[in-house]
C-alpha cells in the first residue's frame, strides 16, 4: 500500500510539474511581443548553464546548481536606435509563481548572469538587460542620446513588459507578483523604477544606490582631484590600516561592543589631526596635508562659491577601501559621466573639475535623464508597492549618508516617518563595503524580506545577517530599520543575532 501511496503521489508531483508549463520552451521563438524580436527560446538542463563569451565573471558554483530551466534572450528595439538586450530564465519546475528582475554595475553592457542564477534557484523567474549596449563602458554614448535613454531608464522598463509576456506565455498565466533587485548602478535603476513606472513592480530592493548621478559622481572626482592636485597631500594605501585603526580605537566601544565594526559612524568624530606626524613623514602617522586630505574624504565637497555641500563625505571606518577614490588612479565611471554624458569630451581632464560651474552643467545636461532622486512615490506606495533600501555604512565608493537623505526626503514626502514605514524602509548595513564584503554582517536576503512584506504584509522590523570568514559564518546581527540601530542586550555571545534588538539610537 505505501509503495502505491509512493508511486500515485510521485505521479501527482510529476502531473502538477507538467501542468505549471503552458507552452514548450522552443514554442516562445514564434512569441508575438512588441518591439520584441527573440533570438534563443532553449531548455536548459539542470547544472549545464555556461555563460556566452563576455558574459561577465563569477557565477560558477551558482550555475552549477541551477534546476533545469527555459532560457529564452530577446533584442528590444522601442525606439529606432534601441539594441537592447534581455535574457529571462524560468525553472522547468518549481516556480514560485513571481518574477525577480535583476539590476547591473557600472556602466552594465552585459546580461547579469550571476544574479539571474540567484533568483532562478529562490525559485523566480528572472530577467536581466545589457541596458542597450555591449562592453562596461561608455563608448556607446557617442553621437547616441538614445542609448543613453536606454541605459538610464527605458531598457530596465522595456525589459520589465518583455519579460512579464514571456512569464505568462510560458506558463498560461502572468507572474502574480514582480520584484525588482539591484545594487549600485542597479540600486539607481531600482529607484528610476519606483519614481518613473511606480506600475511596473509590487516590490523593490534598492541597494547603495548610485543615483544622484550628478552629484554623486562629482564627489567621486573631487575627492581624486583633493588627493592629487597636491600631490603632498596623497594619502598612500600603506597608510590606509593605520588610518582605520585608529578610528576603531577612537569610536569602536561608542556601541557598546568592540567587534571592529561601527555600528553608527555618525557618532564617531574621529580627528585625523590625532596621527599628525611630529617630525617628517613615517608610516604611523600623517603629514599635515594627508591630515588635510583625510578631513576633506570625510567632509565631503562643497561649492567653493555658496559653501554649500554638493554630496556626502565618507564615513569613519570605510579607510580601508579609501583606494577606491583616492587612489593612484581616479574612479573611471566617475570621471567618464563626465566625459561622455556631461561635456562630451573624452578629453576632459578632472584634475580642472570645478565643483560650482561643472555640477551646474551635468545639472543642465543630464540630470533629467540620469538622476533618480524623485522623492514623491505616491504613485508606486499609493498601489501597494513596496521598498527596501540598503547601504553599508563602510561604502568607500558612494558615500552612505546620501541614502540617508533620500530616505529622508521620502519621509518628507510621503507625510512623515509613520506612514513612510508602512512603505518604505531604510537598511543601513555596518560594516559592509559597497554593496557586499567589509568586517560587517554583509550577507542577508533583502528579497525574502520584501516578499513577506508584499504577500503577507509582513514589514520587517529587522533582517537578519551573517558575516563568513573563508565560507564559515562567525557572525550574526540583526540590520535595523532606520533610524534604530542594533544595540547589545548585554549578556551572551557578541557574534550573536539573538543577543542584540533593534532600538532608537
Amino acid at each position: 500500500m505505501r509503495t502505491i501511496h509512493t508511486v500515485m503521489g510521485a505521479l501527482a508531483a510529476s502531473l502538477l510539474s507538467v501542468a505549471a508549463v503552458a507552452a514548450p520552451c522552443e514554442s516562445l521563438a514564434s512569441l508575438g511581443v512588441p518591439n520584441t524580436t527573440i533570438t534563443t527560446a532553449q531548455p536548459v538542463t539542470a547544472g549545464q548553464f555556461a555563460p556566452p563569451q563576455g558574459g561577465g565573471p563569477g557565477g560558477g558554483a551558482v550555475f552549477k546548481s541551477l534546476p533545469a530551466f527555459c532560457r529564452v534572450a530577446a533584442t528590444l528595439k522601442p525606439v529606432s536606435d534601441s539594441e537592447i538586450r534581455i535574457e529571462v530564465w524560468m525553472p522547468a519546475s518549481g516556480w514560485n509563481g513571481k518574477l525577480q528582475s535583476v539590476g547591473n554595475g557600472a556602466w552594465a553592457g552585459s546580461i547579469s548572469y550571476p544574479a539571474l542564477g540567484t533568483a532562478l534557484a529562490a525559485g523566480y523567474a528572472a530577467a536581466s538587460t545589457d541596458t542597450g549596449h555591449t562592453g562596461n563602458n561608455p563608448q556607446f554614448a557617442v553621437g547616441h542620446p538614445e542609448k543613453v535613454v536606454d541605459f538610464a531608464y527605458r531598457a530596465v522598463h522595456e525589459m520589465t513588459a518583455a519579460a512579464k509576456a514571456i512569464t505568462a506565455a510560458y506558463y498560461g498565466n502572468g507572474a502574480a507578483r514582480a520584484y525588482f533587485n539591484g545594487c549600485s548602478t542597479g540600486g539607481r535603476q531600482a529607484l528610476a523604477e519606483a519614481q518613473r513606472f511606480p506600475a511596473d513592480y509590487d516590490g523593490i530592493v534598492a541597494g547603495a544606490p548610485a543615483s544622484y548621478v550628478t552629484h554623486l559622481q562629482a564627489a567621486q572626482i573631487w575627492t581624486a582631484q583633493a588627493s592629487h592636485q597636491n600631490e603632498a597631500g596623497y594619502i598612500p594605501p600603506s597608510k590606509y590600516a593605520f588610518l582605520h585603526n585608529a578610528v576603531l580605537q577612537a569610536c569602536d566601544a561608542l556601541d557598546g561592543v568592540k567587534d571592529g565594526v561601527l555600528e553608527d559612524p555618525t557618532r564617531c568624530h574621529f580627528d585625523p589631526e590625532a596621527l599628525a606626524c611630529k617630525d617628517g613623514d613615517g608610516p604611523s602617522c600623517l603629514t599635515a596635508p594627508q591630515v588635510e586630505m583625510a578631513r576633506k574624504a570625510y567632509a565631503g565637497p562643497t561649492n567653493p562659491r555658496t559653501r554649500q555641500q554638493v554630496f556626502p563625505g565618507l564615513e569613519p571606518g570605510s579607510e580601508l577601501g579609501w583606494a577606491m577614490l583616492s587612489g593612484p588612479q581616479p574612479m573611471s565611471l566617475a570621471v567618464e559621466v563626465y566625459q561622455y554624458l556631461v561635456f562630451q569630451n573624452p578629453q576632459w581632464d578632472y584634475l580642472k573639475f570645478d565643483a560650482d560651474t561643472d555640477v551646474a552643467t551635468a545639472e543642465k545636461t543630464v540630470s533629467a535623464i540620469m538622476d533618480s532622486v524623485d522623492p514623491n512615490l505616491k504613485p508606486f506606495v499609493g498601489r501597494g508597492g513596496k521598498l527596501i533600501i540598503y547601504h553599508g555604512w563602510s561604502d568607500p565608493g558612494i558615500p552612505p549618508m546620501s541614502s540617508v537623505h533620500y530616505y529622508s526626503s521620502v519621509v518628507d514626502a510621503l507625510g512623515g516617518a509613520k506612514k513612510a514605514r508602512d512603505s518604505v524602509r531604510l537598511f543601513m548595513v555596518p560594516g559592509m563595503n559597497h554593496c557586499r564584503g567589509g568586517d560587517g554582517t554583509d550577507t542577508f536576503d533583502a528579497v525574502a524580506a520584501l516578499d513577506q512584506w508584499v504577500v503577507r504584509a509582513k514589514a520587517p522590523d529587522q533582517i537578519l545577517a551573517s558575516h563568513s570568514t573563508k565560507g564559515v559564518v562567525d557572525k550574526t546581527r540583526p540590520l535595523c530599520p532606520y533610524p534604530e540601530i542594533a544595540k547589545y542586550k548585554g549578556t551572551g555571545d557578541t557574534k550573536d543575532a539573538v543577543n542584540f534588538a533593534c532600538k532608537a539610537p
